[in-house]
């Protein structure tokens, strides 16, 4: 790797910021700033912008709709977008079910789903975690029995992140319960509207909405719907998880972050002073600036290692850092308010809007949110495979414990 700037890197970057100050509505990128959790009119205007620059799916390889960037620039083009507020896109579907279509699906498969993946036509939703098998997923329950030309599937499946949203999901399913957990595994792709599939929203802690539980009863999905050949579900699940997890660190998230801890440290007061200049204060933004750097350079050895064998354990290394660190500046910027801290400000979901008035305490604009997204964040060190699990796979694939 070679980390030097390269100019051309840098005109990228000014292409990129010209890009979402051309085409970013204010109010979209109000509710970016606020960090809340996307609304689907959101990420199918900015997908569809996107898309007809050629940029909706910048890590899918050129034959498949992806505009051919190198890491450095898909990088840069993620920063960029968390910088300027822009609403996230339809990443179950560009970062996760895509790669999988493309890599392990039929040509009928890549013809149906792709492009309505790269133009917001599709969401999709991914069914992974069951009530009892969450990180621990070779031993999920969800059981599809092939009958003639379809399967029929019954079970349960739990923290749907984009349930709701969703048109489509990718599922786990057990079509073998007679060989070992992960070789009787298969991948299905599910309409969200087929009959006898009924979804419901889990309203998380910060009263939003991203996660869901959906049940399966006698549900037929089409064979020609399998991903792959049967059994062959935790090879696929291994891939995206890998993608996933790389993913879940959102250093350039947390670089946006902590530049509005610093923001907030300037604006508040300690003692007459700016409290950024408070040096107990200070050391702690500085000790998380020193992690994020080593973060971030983290995740360009998994960029530039695609397809290696050891992304996989360092992509646990990094989910395991990255998901802390977004803990930690979101409970950083809460102590930043102070007592403004202990107003709750939930996100908008059609039942809370962006005003500030009528909130005990009342507290400065630049505050609103920020505690129900540090009690969001608890969640960041769970999904995508508990830190526990991580710190066993590194243990095992690293330090060959």
């Amino acid at each position: 790797m070679d980390f030097t700037k390269d100019p051309a890197d840098e005109a990228f970057r000014a292409e990129c910021r010209a890009f979402i100050k051309e085409n970013l509505p204010a109010n979209m990128a109000r509710r970016g700033e606020r960090d809340f959790h996307p609304r689907r009119d959101d990420m199918e205007y900015w997908m569809r912008a996107l898309n007809k620059r050629g940029w909706s799916v910048p890590h899918w390889p050129a034959e498949y709709g992806g505009p051919g960037w190198r890491p450095i620039q898909k990088y840069i083009f993620e920063e960029e977008m968390r910088a300027g507020f822009a609403p996230s896109v339809d990443r179950i579907g560009t970062e996760l079910v895509g790669p999988v279509i493309y890599t392990f699906g039929t040509d009928a498969q890549k013809e149906k789903y792709l492009p309505s993946i790269r133009n917001a036509d599709t969401f999709w939703c991914q069914g992974f975690s069951e009530p009892e098998a969450g990180s621990d997923l070779p031993s999920l329950r969800t059981r599809a029995v092939r009958e003639g030309d379809f399967y029929i599937v019954n079970g349960q499946k739990t923290w749907t992140t984009e349930g709701h949203n969703a048109d489509m999901m990718f599922a786990l399913v057990r079509t073998d319960p007679n060989v070992k957990p992960q070789q009787g595994i298969s991948v299905l792709l599910i309409d969200m509207k087929s009959p006898g599939l009924v979804r419901r929203p889990i309203y998380t802690i910060d009263e939003g909405l991203s996660v869901n539980e959906v049940f399966f009863d006698d549900v037929r999905v089409p064979a020609e719907n399998l991903v792959g050949p049967e059994g062959q579900g935790w090879t696929m699940a291994k891939f995206l998880l890998t993608n996933e997890r790389t993913n879940s660190a959102e250093a350039p998230h947390t670089k946006r972050d902590l530049a509005q801890v610093e923001r907030i440290a300037r604006a508040q007061l300690k003692d007459g002073r700016p409290l950024i200049e408070d040096p107990a204060f200070s050391a702690k933004l500085a000790q998380i600036k020193i992690e994020l750097l080593a973060l971030e350079y983290a995740v360009f050895r998994v960029l530039y290692a695609e397809g290696n064998e050891g992304a996989n354990a360092v992509a646990s290394v990094i989910k395991t850092r990255g998901s802390e660190l977004r803990q930690r500046i979101a409970d950083l910027a809460v102590e930043a308010l102070g007592g403004y801290g202990i107003a709750v400000a939930s996100a908008p979901d059609g039942r809370h809007d962006l005003r500030t008035d009528g909130l005990s305490p009342p507290i400065p604009d630049y505050g609103y949110g920020l505690t129900a997204k540090a009690m969001f964040r608890r969640a960041t060190t769970i999904y995508g495979g508990a830190n526990e699990i991580q710190r066993t796979i590194i243990a095992k694939s690293i330090l060959q414990l």
